[in-house]
């Protein structure tokens, strides 16, 4: 199947030959993790995907708001969300790109120091532009198409897979012989600096179109760990928003005690920096989305976000949740 795909790749190609598709190839990836306000070990996705890293910074950042007292969905808690959110997706257009091309600032970005530094520009009362804000500066120290599938034994085992073919039916070519369809990856490059992809991101030369280059995308395959074992895993489709859908289901589940279809059926919230609007899904308050507008926010409301599929482990076995956002998930034993 393999020899299959690399050839239907690289013959004809005006773009590939056999030896350059033959030299991609799987190495170990930079570790991308962190550790919760209640010291829950986060394990997730490095880069060439953005998610894990922003996934981690945002957590940092939330750190200094009282998420859990404030209660979910209220006014303070999701303006504190986007704005941290804006601040994330801005570095995310700056530094994150190929680790082969650019040098990525995980450590930097994924940091508890620089997390302090960047919250101290959020203001409580009032959004600020996007327009206003530039990447920060880390120390070096909804896609149709995009599955995930999340996965725990009796054994201890977890894994958490996200897969993508970018948009619908990618690039609408099979491999002869596979059945298999081939991507259209190429929308997550940045084509040029600071024009918008299909989901609106925009990047910068991180992201640069290069030879034997991989584009960046936003893939949030999690799992979290109490006591060196897997608690959680957790992870969504959706493009753009797979960083900000997989963050509300852990910090749901984390700072506001819900179980597992408590926290993935909760109407979620986006931000990505620009375009500078906050999107909300159904659900949220009138009340609530008059006292983010009185702070400045944008807010507009949207079609249903993400897609997550959650499982939650405890002493009496397993809590698995498939998003009914999406008719065509279930949660299953085996």
């Amino acid at each position: 199947m393999i020899r299959l795909l690399i050839d239907y790749v690289a013959y004809p190609s005006i773009f590939f030959n056999r030896e350059q598709v033959l030299t991609i190839a799987l190495y170990p990836p930079p570790e991308v993790g962190g550790f919760t306000a209640t010291n829950d070990k986060i394990v997730t996705m490095p880069p060439p995907s953005s998610g894990g890293v922003h996934l981690v910074q945002i957590l940092n950042m939330l750190e200094h708001f009282p998420i859990k007292s404030d209660g979910v969905n209220s006014a303070n808690n999701i303006h504190h969300l986007a704005e941290s959110m804006k601040l994330a997706y801005a570095d995310r257009a700056e530094y994150l790109g190929d680790p082969d091309f650019v040098q990525v600032p995980i450590k930097g970005l994924t940091s508890k120091d620089y997390a302090t530094e960047l919250v101290k520009t959020i203001d409580d009362n009032h959004t600020r532009p996007s327009t206003t804000i530039k990447p920060g500066k880390p120390q070096a120290y909804e896609s149709d198409q995009t599955t995930h599938f999340s996965v725990m034994d009796s054994a201890g085992n977890a894994v958490a897979v996200t897969y993508t073919l970018n948009l619908n039916f990618g690039s609408g070519i099979v491999a002869t012989g596979t059945g298999i369809l081939l991507n259209d990856e190429m929308d997550d490059f940045s084509v040029k600096p600071g024009v918008p992809n299909a989901f609106g991101l925009v990047g910068g030369s991180a992201n640069a179109i290069e030879p034997k280059k991989r584009p960046l995308s936003s893939m949030t395959p999690t799992i979290v760990m109490k006591d060196n074992k897997p608690w959680l895993v957790t992870g969504s489709p959706g493009g753009a928003r797979i960083i900000t859908t997989v963050l509300q289901s852990i910090v749901n589940t984390i700072d506001h005690g819900m179980n597992p279809a408590e926290a993935i059926v909760t109407p979620r919230v986006h931000h990505q920096w620009l375009p500078d609007e906050l999107r909300i899904e159904n659900g949220i308050s009138p009340d609530t989305i008059k006292l983010l507008e009185q702070k400045g926010h944008k807010v507009v409301t949207k079609a249903p976000m993400g897609r997550v599929q959650i499982i939650q482990a405890d002493d009496t076995g397993f809590y698995g949740y498939s998003d009914p956002r999406n008719p065509d998930g279930k949660a299953l034993g085996y």
